[in-house]
């Protein structure tokens, strides 16, 4: 064969190879399922919320169906629980799981709207020195036009009369932290707004890191949940619009951090709203004047769920859009993608398509040889096994067949999961085509003889029901000495997940 020859055969494998790369991807694009490999829990009921349907208006309750709409779990040093209803409650639990309200948020809040899952009083969180400064941070939503109260953050290019809704952090002061009943003042730190037609993925979780230290740089930081104030699929003449994610001098896909004292008290750097600026975070001490320091990281299309294992190594759950569930491990100033990127295949908006496409990387992205600037997910599943991954927590308590494991679950079909910490931090490796392999977890209940049946989540929320419930709307919470609750926005019942009496009992890991 002459050299000209295997020029021009060389030259046609190239291009053919470029355009196979360039096809979009119709198939399934994760054609493995999720197995069940034996691992198997038990779950109990713990306690039931109240029934709250009927308190809101049935046009601005998107679940009147919904028994309570229970979205956080969280346990305080003291041994308190506490959970939320969205419709506007928090509940404080006692140690025989009585319950009474602790604090009535929607009293306060006349412009509140309750019309979509991710609405009313959706996250709170409790400072790591509650029990000095009494101080918790709660996550609400509001009606938009005819609201008195101005925005400090609109997407770059809209305007005020754009505005559909608000999404506002408060920042509550209880006068006495032992008390169970709230009284003191409160202080709102952010207020943002959304221009969709509907308020689709909201800044929805308030966290702190757990495993911050006094003394440590990342110490009562105040973190945010991440996403594309619903740009994807919000409705209306604003949606699906690329050109307002990727950008840094916007709050739009980016998870935030931010010393939530105001700068009055710090002296430090104001934000967009009453809260300090930490000079740690890349994009504040980056010298561009035109980046948002309060930016974490960015490229998420909604990473509503944000967790820590005991090493510092820190997680986000990421609702994916028509194709790929991600869980993603995340660092400081880095890039998660959207919507350039949908799991590690492009997605068709960014190159004028469609949201629902996908186009695979090219060869040398994917398999690392050739860098492009984005950080990749180290957990995925696609749409043939669920519709949009919930909380995540690695898991160090008492169950032996979960420990070293990073547990998580589907929010509408109420399966949950396990992936080996391990291969989900081996697979942190700038390969985007790595990534932790992933099984189910069977659920199963006891009865008065000790008899184990399996169960699916949705089976038992159907049963507390008395209906068939078209979804689960699971959502998973940690306690405060590491063990698992599950939970659900239709029948308000809390669940968690127990060790078997039978199995190893050696010590947990401590958090």
């Amino acid at each position: 064969m002459g050299t000209r020859m295997r020029l021009v055969i060389v030259l046609l494998v190239a291009i053919w190879t470029a355009g196979a790369s360039q096809a979009q991807i119709t198939s399934n694009p994760i054609p493995a399922p999720i197995a069940k490999r034996g691992l198997a829990v038990e779950i109990k009921d713990l306690v039931r919320l109240p029934d709250t349907r009927g308190i809101r208006p049935a046009d601005q309750d998107v679940s009147p169906a919904g028994w309570a709409r229970v979205s956080f779990v969280r346990d305080l040093p003291d041994g308190r629980r506490f959970a939320n209803d969205s419709r506007g409650f928090l509940y404080l639990i006692g140690s025989n799981n009585q319950l009474q309200v602790y604090a009535d948020v929607a009293a306060v809040f006349p412009n509140a709207v309750y019309n979509r899952l991710e609405s009313g009083f959706i996250g709170f969180v409790f400072h790591p020195e509650f029990a000095r400064n009494g101080l918790f941070y709660t996550v609400h939503a509001e009606r938009g036009p005819g609201n008195p109260k101005t925005p400090d953050f609109i997407p770059p290019g809209f305007t005020l009369k754009d505005v559909t809704y608000h999404n506002i952090i408060t920042e509550w002061h209880a006068t006495n932290p032992a008390a169970n009943v709230f009284e003191g003042t409160r202080r709102e730190l952010l207020r943002e707004a959304h221009v969709v037609a509907n308020l689709t993925h909201p800044m929805g979780a308030v966290e702190f890191n757990p495993t911050a230290k006094p003394g440590d740089p990342d110490y009562a930081l105040l973190y945010t949940s991440g996403s594309d104030h619903g740009f994807s699929n919000g409705g209306g003449p604003n949606a699906n619009t690329a050109s307002q994610t990727q950008r840094l001098d916007s709050i739009i896909t980016a998870i935030l951090r931010f010393d939530p004292r105001s700068p009055k008290v710090t002296g430090g750097v104001k934000g967009l709203g009453d809260y300090t600026i930490p000079m740690a975070n890349k994009f504040a001490s980056d010298g561009d004047p035109n980046t948002l320091g309060e930016i974490y990281a960015y490229g998420f299309r909604n990473a509503h769920r944000l967790s820590w294992d005991t090493d510092g190594t820190m997680f986000a759950s990421d609702i994916g859009m028509n194709n790929i569930e991600e869980i993603n491990i995340v660092r400081n100033g880095e890039n998660y993608g959207w919507m350039k990127r949908e799991g590690y295949w492009e997605n068709g908006r960014w190159r004028g398509g469609e949201l629902g496409q996908l186009f695979p990387l090219p060869a040398d992205v994917l398999n690392g040889r050739e860098k492009d600037g984005l950080t990749y997910p180290v957990a995925i599943y696609d749409h043939d096994e669920g519709r949009s991954v919930t909380d995540g927590f690695a898991y160090h308590g008492r169950i032996a067949a979960l420990r070293g494991k990073f547990v998580f679950g589907d929010i509408a079909t109420g399966r949950v999961f396990a992936a080996d910490l391990a291969e989900m931090k081996k697979a942190d490796d700038g390969i985007p085509q790595t990534v932790a392999p992933i099984e189910e977890i069977q659920l199963y209940v006891r009865d008065a003889s000790g008899n184990r049946r399996d169960v699916s989540l949705q089976e038992l929320i159907d049963r507390t029901m008395g209906a068939s419930i078209s979804r689960a709307d699971l959502h998973i919470s940690r306690t405060g000495d590491g063990e698992l609750l599950l939970t659900s926005r239709q029948d308000g019942m809390i669940r968690m997940l127990v060790p078997d009496p039978n199995a190893s009992a050696a010590a947990p890991t401590r958090r």
